[in-house]
């Protein structure tokens, strides 16, 4: 059943306050109110000042009222003119947001189905849905926000957004018509006790929680493809939007409530090179990696740095710097580190 939305939509002659720059809407952006007022109250109350704050859509536990239309911006993303919150996004405000309780619930409740609505209406997916302090993080980075805020508090405060944009996932299946699935990993990432660390690794990741989604991508929305369990560790390879890639298309929250993570001392150290020394008076290269073909002569006590050592038909050689091929017996060369 589609929601109704009741309209109150800001004077033409506040547009220039409230809503000045036509948009095309790319994202929805998730926000509580931090007060009890109802939907109707903070939508008349905000097309009535003349202040530059202002959003699309309020949500409470009966319905969803709008105040600016959704093809002009507003100022509810605290990312200044510049920022995709404000240009491109669509801002829902959550109401009673400030007491909690059962009004917020359903206020919630309802919130996420409008919200799934929007998405199917545009054929987006729930990536587009953001929270207000994303925008505000993004900002800050690019030098147009001066500040991070904590929005929506509530949902952010109880750590349920993954489980919020979870619901949203779901009742846009359900507007598709998809019937839910597991999601059931093809190769579960495989925890190890005391895992072997070396350069490359960026350190050890410790699941402290009972149950810890692994995701797909370096990003809370995207699919989750396990559940680790508490005790679990993994290496991790690097860290992006505050989550470690465990390798391969697996990544986990950095959130220290969840994980405990241990870098590695010899993460990006540069291990020490291997050279060679001839040890008899003469003896041949190869140009390539074949016994047969052979290059110029090298000279007893000569060294060259070791660049990777390769089996050819049986025997071991080593390629080096200069991109030829030598043996690797050691009663023609000796190897050892600079």
């Amino acid at each position: 059943m589609t929601i109704a939305v009741k309209q109150n939509l800001v004077s033409s002659s506040k547009h220039d306050i409230k809503c000045p720059y036509t948009m095309s809407a790319e994202y929805i952006t998730f926000h509580n109110t931090y007060n009890d007022a109802t939907a109707e109250g903070e939508v008349s109350y905000m097309v009535g000042n003349n202040n530059e704050v202002s959003f699309h859509f309020a949500v409470d536990d009966k319905q969803v009222v709008q105040g600016i239309p959704v093809n002009r911006n507003a100022w509810h993303a605290g990312d200044s003119k510049f920022g995709d919150g404000n240009r491109k996004s669509i801002g829902v405000e959550v109401c009673y947001s400030k007491s909690g309780g059962a009004k917020y619930k359903k206020a919630e409740a309802l919130a996420i189905k409008f919200i799934a609505q929007l998405l199917h209406e545009r054929g987006w997916g729930v990536d587009r849905v953001k929270t207000h302090k994303h925008w505000t993080e993004v900002g800050l980075k690019k030098g147009y926000s001066s500040y991070v805020k904590n929005c929506p508090h509530r949902v952010l405060d109880e750590g349920r957004w993954n489980e919020v944009i979870k619901a949203i996932e779901k009742e846009l299946k359900a507007l598709k018509g998809e019937k839910e699935s597991e999601n059931k990993p093809t190769s579960p990432v495989k925890p190890v006790s005391k895992p072997k660390l070396d350069k490359d690794v960026y350190g050890t990741v410790k699941v402290l929680v009972a149950n810890l989604n692994v995701r797909e991508k370096a990003d809370f929305t995207s699919k989750v493809v396990q559940v680790a369990k508490k005790g679990a560790s993994f290496k991790a390879y690097a860290q992006k939007n505050g989550l470690y890639h465990l390798g391969g298309k697996k990544y986990v929250t950095a959130n220290t409530k969840y994980v405990k993570f241990t870098k590695n001392p010899n993460y990006g150290k540069e291990s020490k090179a291997k050279v060679l020394t001839v040890l008899v008076s003469e003896l041949y290269t190869y140009k390539t990696a074949n016994w047969d073909d052979k290059g110029k002569i090298v000279k007893k006590n000569d060294v060259y740095t070791i660049v990777k050592e390769l089996t050819v038909a049986g025997a071991k050689m080593y390629q080096i710097k200069s991109g030829l091929y030598i043996t690797a017996n050691p009663k023609y060369v000796k190897v050892s580190t600079k």
